[in-house]
Parts: C-alpha cells; sequence; structure tokens
C-alpha cells in the first residue's frame, strides 16, 4: 500500500475545519506571498474550503511591490484578526515562535506550520507540520504539494514562486535542495520569463539611492567580516540588499547590516561559509536584545524602541558589532573601511 503523500495529509487534518486562515509573517516577502498564494490555490482546488491569506505590516522592498501590482495575488494585509474555534491557522514560511506574525501578537495557537527556516528548539505540537530547513524555499514545498495533487499553478503563481525561489537563494546554485531542483523545471512550463524580468528590474525611489550612498559610506571591514550600521534609513529594503550586496565581495565571507527604522533596529546578517548557520549566530549575537530568524546562510532579526538620539544607537550598535565580531571568531575591533574617506571627501566637489 502506498503511503499518503505530504499534501493528502494536509488536506486530510482539514476535515473537522469550518475555513482556513493562512498567515504570512509581517512585511510579507515573495516567499511568504507565494506561499500563502499556493496553499489558497491548493485548498480551492481540492477541499474547497472558504480561504483567506493574510499577513501584517506592508510590502516594503520595490521588487515585492512591483511583483503583487504585476500579478495581483490574493493576500489581505491586516493589523488584526478574529479566529474562530473551527477556523485553521496556517502558519507559512514562519516559525510559531517568531513575533512578527498576527498568530503571536494574538496568543493563537497554529493549526499547521510549513516552513524552512531553522525553528526554535521549543517544541510546538501542532496538527500538521512540514518543516524542512534544507529547502530552498517554502514556495518549493508548496509548489510540491500542487504537483502531488496535479493541480496547474497557472502562469502568475508560478511566476510568483520562481521569484520566490530566486530570492531565497540569491542565485547561489549550492543553496538548492532535490526538491527545490525537482521543483524549478516544473514551475517553469507555466511561468512567464517576461513577467519575471519585469519584476527583476523593478522602479526604485530617489530616496532609495541616498539609502544605499549612506550604507556604503558606513561599512567597514574587519579581516573577512564586512559590516554595515546605519543611523537612519527611509526603507527597510535596504538592510537586507546591503548584506545582499557586501556578501558578494571578493575578500567578505561574513556580513552584518543594521538601519534604525521608525525607531527599531533592523538587522541583516550573511554568511558564505558551509560549516556556518546564520541563524544561530544572529541568535547569539541578539540574545537579550531583540528576537531573530533565519537559515543556515541568511538570518536577522529586530531590536525594538532603541529610540533614535545619537547615543542611544551607538550604544547598541557597538554592542553588535563587538558580539558579531566574537561570534565571527574576529579579534580586531577597529575597522577599516571599505570607500576611504579621502575619497569620499574627495569626490564631493565633482
Amino acid at each position: 500500500m502506498n503511503a499518503k503523500s505530504v499534501s493528502t495529509r494536509l488536506l486530510e487534518s482539514l476535515s473537522d475545519c469550518d475555513e482556513v486562515v493562512v498567515v504570512m509573517h509581517d512585511n510579507p516577502d515573495p516567499d511568504a506571498i507565494a506561499s500563502g498564494w499556493g496553499l489558497k490555490v491548493l485548498i480551492d482546488e481540492t477541499v474547497g474550503l472558504p480561504t483567506r491569506v493574510i499577513g501584517g505590516g506592508a510590502i516594503v522592498r520595490a521588487e515585492n511591490r512591483h511583483m503583487v501590482d504585476l500579478l495581483e495575488p490574493p493576500i489581505e494585509l491586516v493589523d488584526d484578526f478574529e479566529f474562530d474555534d473551527r477556523t485553521a491557522a496556517i502558519l507559512v514560511d514562519c516559525g510559531a515562535e517568531a513575533s512578527n506574525h498576527v498568530l503571536t501578537r494574538q496568543g493563537v495557537k497554529p493549526f499547521a506550520i510549513i516552513d524552512h527556516h531553522i525553528a526554535d528548539r521549543r517544541s510546538i505540537k501542532t496538527p500538521f507540520s512540514d518543516i524542512r530547513v534544507e529547502v530552498a524555499a517554502s514556495a518549493s514545498i508548496i509548489a510540491s504539494y500542487l504537483r502531488e495533487q496535479q493541480i496547474s499553478p497557472g502562469a502568475k503563481l508560478a511566476t510568483a514562486m520562481l521569484y520566490a525561489i530566486s530570492t531565497e537563494t540569491c542565485a547561489y546554485e549550492s543553496h538548492y535542495s532535490s526538491l527545490d531542483r525537482l521543483i524549478l523545471p516544473w514551475l517553469m512550463e507555466y511561468g512567464e520569463p517576461e513577467l519575471l524580468a519585469e519584476i527583476h528590474n523593478a522602479p526604485l525611489q530617489r530616496s532609495y539611492y541616498g539609502d544605499l550612498l549612506l550604507a556604503l559610506q558606513n561599512t567597514f571591514l574587519y579581516d573577512e567580516v564586512a559590516m554595515c550600521f546605519l543611523p537612519r534609513a527611509d526603507g527597510v529594503e535596504i538592510v537586507g540588499e546591503i548584506a545582499d550586496l557586501l556578501i558578494r565581495g571578493d575578500s567578505v565571507s561574513r556580513v552584518m547590516c543594521g538601519a534604525v527604522i521608525a525607531g527599531d533596529l533592523l538587522v541583516s546578517a550573511r554568511t558564505q561559509y558551509a560549516e556556518d548557520n546564520a541563524a544561530e549566530m544572529i541568535r547569539e549575537t541578539m540574545k537579550g536584545l531583540g528576537g531573530s530568524g533565519g537559515h543556515a546562510h541568511r538570518a536577522g532579526g529586530k531590536i525594538p524602541n532603541v529610540g533614535e538620539s545619537a547615543a542611544a544607537i551607538d550604544k547598541v550598535s557597538n554592542l553588535l558589532r563587538d558580539r558579531w565580531l566574537d561570534v565571527c571568531g574576529v579579534e580586531r575591533k577597529r575597522g577599516t573601511r571599505l570607500i576611504a574617506k579621502r575619497e569620499i571627501v574627495q569626490h564631493l566637489d565633482l
């Protein structure tokens, strides 16, 4: 007798539920959006339960906003939500222990978790759980459900899933799992290359370039470690984008980037070493200060309410710098500017 597929077990677990609410993390990224959308299609096409896809915050990155404008995923951004006792709350692309989703804020236990992040050590029992940390994107897991149930994702959903996988891997082929490699050709049969190209080349606001300039001017090198802390930024996307940019440096193997936005310090970390665990490294760095999470090579966190005074920002930034360098095993505490100060000053008058 053949074993039931993972997707069949998920669908059967919903038999006593009246409706489904798919919960994305706050400020959902392409993986959360594509995963939530794909799960709604799966449920709509099989058990047919009323299904909504919700998340908090806003769509912040230019490419992500452009993706939503072009593909029109059926997602809702909400400040609050009422969960009924017979509502199955399915958490996608996020762990139950994380603080950046509506379930944690309301104290609601998820019915199911589908994710690829490294989870907290605490065990949270749910009727259904599918957490695969080796997989590049949660969208790959959801796409495999659609494939198992022989459901076409359609052009727009397939394009969203392809973009999600692309953003999660940052084009590093070594980060693809066997499932990702199986799913990509299947999705490419349905996806639209023209839409993908348009998303990748989304228009950027003028303020983005100011954030980028300030970030490069505030980047320091400590042996193989690059660090960048901004006293302020107009857009939250700059934190992860600068981390992605710096990790591409030919002499850089680990990165931490942070910026104060609306009084909170947002942090992104990257590492190139196969033996590293960025999620554990950032968790150790942020201990007692704020929440964090991530993958083996990419992670992030937030320290709330650090204030906007220069003294308060310098204090917490210096603490994070020292902790991150200790975690990375770097003894040198004095950094070298990525771009020499004389070059910055010299070109101001050009």
